[in-house]
């Protein structure tokens, strides 16, 4: 049977419960608690006898997708808009799930939407044989360089939380703030300076914290300290401030928030609002609509980085395949290993020192075992989140 041939018979959900190795927050509130299981959404895709996985990674401090909301919109409007239609017909796809549940201002469900599109590509990398990069065409690099994200709310928990990216061959951080006060986030980034060296590649998110006043502000404060970008300082639709800020800001301005759908980035392109386009694969609705933004990017001469949503393996090496296709080559923000374990991973990508190597095996290169996958699901949607 080719690949013409394959039409989706079957679409799982599973709500995994996988141990949690360090925790993290955010400006909106906590990502991942020490001691706590940290829920992730895995999705399997079945068409004629061959199978992928895709991935979503609830977190309501950041978005508004809940691990309930996911498995809800998956199992009762997206699996039913694509059971018997052909694998192979990932653009079609996009185009049913934009029907079945439509954009508000931007677009609407895109971590489901993006789990599904994710184990569609895995899926028809597993029946052609091939990874994913190979069947699209396009790998530009075969590693890609990870940033550290640094956990810590004072200058010495800083120290330490540096300390320890170090030991582990990381040489880029990445500091999340808008947590505190101007001062206390200030000094945190400051001290993250001092323990990295003055030649560590070094950002900052804010993660939609400040107003335009505030930004600035801390920017300026900021702007010795060889900071690379300021990502996404202001809320996500505010695009006037963001422009203003273009205008002022000593340090390029990076967006993530704002850029849920190609449509998003193609305004502030227009608005002359941007300096760096944040890829990730989740926040955008999936591989298919990431490569559409990652293109628009890189034709109009827009700056590319990369970032992932505290993914699990499966997400990891979804965004791998995407940041080696149109070959980023800044340290980029794949932060699950640092927080997550994958336990249902079998084989799996492989990072070495700081380093990611994109997979070689077919589709996404991950394989997961279904068993384990049973064995730490939950029901979220019948008992709540545990």
């Amino acid at each position: 049977m080719g690949l013409h041939d394959l039409k989706i018979d079957r679409v799982e959900t599973f709500a995994v419960a996988l141990p949690t190795r360090r925790s993290f927050g955010v400006a909106g509130g906590a990502v991942a608690v020490a001691g706590r299981p940290s829920l992730r959404i895995l999705v399997r895709v079945s068409a004629d006898g061959v199978s992928g996985w895709g991935e979503a990674t609830p977190i309501p401090a950041w978005t508004y997708e809940t691990a309930e909301s996911i498995v809800t919109t998956i199992d009762r409007y997206l699996s039913p808009a694509i059971i018997g239609r052909h694998a192979w017909d990932v653009d079609g796809a996009t185009a049913v799930f934009e029907r079945a549940i439509n954009r508000g201002f931007s677009i609407g469900a895109p971590l489901a939407k993006s789990a599904v599109d994710m184990a569609l590509h895995d899926l028809l990398g597993r029946a052609a044989g091939v990874p994913v990069g190979i069947l699209w065409g396009a790998r530009r690099t075969e590693r890609i360089e990870l940033a550290w994200v640094v956990s810590g709310q004072s200058p010495a928990e800083v120290g330490d939380s540096v300390a320890e990216g170090r030991g582990l061959g990381y040489g880029a951080y990445k500091v999340k703030i808008g947590l505190h006060d101007e001062d206390a986030d200030a000094a945190v980034v400051e001290a993250v300076r001092e323990h990295a060296g003055t030649e560590a590649p070094l950002w900052v998110d804010a993660n939609q914290g400040y107003t335009v006043h505030g930004a600035l502000h801390m920017a300026r404060r900021l702007e010795g300290l060889g900071i690379t970008a300021f990502e996404q300082p202001l809320p996500a639709n505010d695009v006037i401030g963001l422009r203003r800020l273009r205008d002022d800001c000593p340090i390029p301005v990076a967006l993530d928030e704002s850029l849920r759908h190609p449509s998003d980035l193609a305004t502030f392109i227009r608005l002359e609002a941007i300096d760096i386009a944040i890829a990730k694969v989740q926040r955008s609705g999936g591989l298919t609509l990431s490569r559409r933004l990652c293109a628009l990017a890189e034709d109009s001469g827009v700056q590319l980085m990369g970032s992932g949503l505290t993914d699990s393996d499966v997400g990891l090496a979804a965004s791998l395949h995407l940041f080696a296709a149109y070959g980023i080559d800044t340290p980029v923000d794949l932060n699950g290993r640092q927080f997550v374990e994958s336990p249902y991973a079998i084989s799996t990508v492989r990072v070495e020192g700081g380093t990611a190597y994109v997979p070689e095996s077919p589709g996404l290169g991950v394989e997961v075992d279904e068993a384990v996958v049973r064995s730490l699901a939950v029901d979220v949607v019948s008992n709540g989140v545990p």
